[in-house]
């Protein structure tokens, strides 16, 4: 972002944000890009919340292997989002 404001003759004021400020920026941030996709879906808005993603699994310090691992299991356990089914209540 600052490279592209130089661009336009203008001067970006920025700082390095430390470990724990980052954090609730990011979240912030993937909520912008949330309500962005929202308004515009399409495959460019998307790739923006997958960037935060990744900011975020970097923040933590979390793998993002394990986590997709961990992903491929719970699909196989528990289903996806592909077929749609809402579960609207459960009988006891």
């Amino acid at each position: 972002m600052p490279q592209i404001i130089k661009q336009d003759n203008k001067e970006p004021i920025t700082h390095i944000a430390t470990a724990e400020e980052v954090k609730p920026l990011l979240f912030q941030k993937l909520m912008e890009e949330l309500d962005e996709f929202k308004a515009t879906p399409n495959e460019e808005e998307f790739a923006d919340m997958l960037e935060v993603i990744d900011g975020i699994a970097y923040a933590f310090n979390l793998d993002m292997e394990k986590v997709l691992a961990i992903k491929t299991e719970k699909l196989k356990e528990r289903g996806g989002f592909y077929e749609r089914i809402i579960l609207e209540k459960v009988i006891e």
